[in-house]
């Protein structure tokens, strides 16, 4: 189906219960066999290449000592299996887990949906063509082909519908017709009901939509992906029930894998620089974010993204008490009355119309220029001296990188801001629970904060999140 592309997949938080891989490195007691770590020689490997020749006379030795190996190796598995009753349940919720991970995983990579949407001269975006066809598609058109898109070569984008998720990739074609004025416009997309696994698909639908381009109306390709990838629709027991399939459960003890290759996070602290901290305080804030970028709005899409990564608390219940912080990705005017309901969002457009429409955002994302029309947030945008030290830390961090390869640059990233996050609410929570609940200077510059600079964003998470705790900063001389 195509070389997988290059561009960035979105991160993946798997979420990875509290429960250790059985290892055979166990210990034995006196009346059991030594365990002992075995080489391919010593199991017998008859197979070339492995450590044994392939030749007769070295294939019976071979034999004998497999066979001496595998009896060995069997007495040390069944005194590992049978001596120790919790290593055995503890196997046995290894592989459930495991199984339940590859379900998990299969699912969110199900294909509710495909499409192809072209331009049309006189009646503007249309969709073309769907599978199934009994689905409600209703502004997919417009969500798959961003405003603008007419100016550039080719695009990818990534949007809500509903409480699923797509993504489409876009192109455009000179040709020699004037019922289409010079030029053909289409994209093609999918549907699923996670976000995090749409750019599996990424290399295929680019490529399609070049088929679609130069053959419009073949559509076998498009209906054999989705005869093998097609999913039952998730049952909606609630209004952002599908949403919360791709939001990482913060009761669990979270692994964070990173799924994609170097450049979403990274590029996204390049792009903004320190002012990344004031992104990162208004995403913890879970306020209403929405980004302005001319096309195209791929790239776009990924800082979405990446502002939602920011505010990840790996807390038990810490975020319990929020609505979903999840990403709408693109949007545009038809998505207005939506978004006029959310509480919390982050998004980008293309549209300039929205930049006038301030009931629908908190904070405004120009470029690398961050503004908000809500007085009682203007402190926020300032950088703080705690702010500037949390970067060069991360700066740091970065440098170090180049020489120890141990993390990825994106998962250097990621771990940076949950590390951080988590400084903060585990310290909140330990004064929430002590007898005073007096949240002090020092407790304050344990989070990495400042006590007097921070102070108005303290207040703000205390009351976004609902803890507890008697702040006992006095900053009358600072505001």
């Amino acid at each position: 189906m195509g070389e997988q592309s290059d561009r960035s997949a979105l991160l993946d938080w798997e979420e990875v219960a509290d429960v250790e891989e059985p290892s055979l490195t166990t210990e034995v007691n006196e009346n059991s066999p030594r365990a002992t770590t075995v080489s391919s020689r010593a199991l017998g490997s008859t197979v070339p290449g492995t450590g044994w020749s392939s030749s007769p006379k070295e294939a019976v030795s071979s034999e004998l000592t497999s066979l001496y190996a595998g009896v060995l190796t069997e007495k040390a598995v069944s005194s590992w299996v049978w001596q120790n009753e919790c290593d055995q349940q503890k196997g046995r919720q290894y592989v459930t887990k495991r199984n339940r991970d590859v379900e998990w995983r299969r699912q969110q990579d199900q294909v509710l949906a495909v499409f192809v949407v072209t331009f049309d001269t006189r009646s503007g975006n249309m969709l073309e063509w769907c599978l199934p066809q009994d689905l409600n598609l209703d502004g997919v058109e417009f969500k798959s082909m961003a405003s603008g898109s007419h100016r550039i070569a080719n695009d990818f984008v990534y949007f809500r519908k509903d409480s699923y998720f797509g993504l489409a990739c876009f192109a455009n074609l000179p040709v020699e017709s004037e019922l289409e004025r010079g030029v053909r416009m289409k994209s093609v997309g999918i549907l699923s009901p996670s976000y995090t696994t749409l750019y599996h698909h990424m290399a295929f639908l680019e490529n399609q939509v070049r088929d679609q381009l130069r053959c419009p109306g073949q559509y076998s390709a498009l209906e054999s992906f989705f005869d093998q990838k097609k999913g039952l629709l998730p049952a909606r027991t609630a209004r952002n029930n599908v949403a919360a399939l791709s939001t990482p459960k913060h009761f669990m003890t979270p692994e964070m894998k990173v799924t994609h290759p170097d450049g979403c996070m990274s590029q996204f602290v390049q792009f903004f620089g320190e002012q990344i901290m004031v992104l990162w305080k208004f995403s913890l804030l879970r306020r209403r974010i929405l980004i302005f970028s001319p096309p195209p709005v791929g790239e776009v899409c990924y800082r979405v993204y990446s502002c939602c990564a920011l505010a990840n608390v790996p807390l038990p219940g810490v975020s319990r008490r929020l609505p979903p912080f999840c990403p709408f990705f693109y949007v545009n005017v038809n998505d207005i009355h939506t978004l006029e309901t959310e509480l919390s969002y982050v998004a980008c457009t293309t549209e300039r119309i929205f930049e006038e429409k301030k009931h629908l955002f908190d904070i405004y994302v120009d470029n690398q220029n961050v503004q908000t029309h809500r007085e009682s947030l203007q402190p926020l945008l300032r950088i703080t001296s705690s702010d500037r030290e949390k970067y060069k830390k991360l700066q740091e961090k970065r440098k170090r990188l180049v020489r120890h390869s141990s993390y990825t640059e994106e998962e250097l990233f990621t771990l940076f801001f949950s590390e951080l996050n988590t400084k903060i609410f585990q310290t909140l929570l330990e004064v929430a629970s002590s007898v005073d609940r007096a949240l002090t200077k020092e407790h304050v510059r344990r989070m990495g904060l400042d006590p007097q600079a921070d102070h108005k964003f303290l207040v703000y998470i205390l009351e976004t999140y609902g803890i507890d705790v008697m702040l006992m900063i006095d900053t009358s001389c600072c505001f």
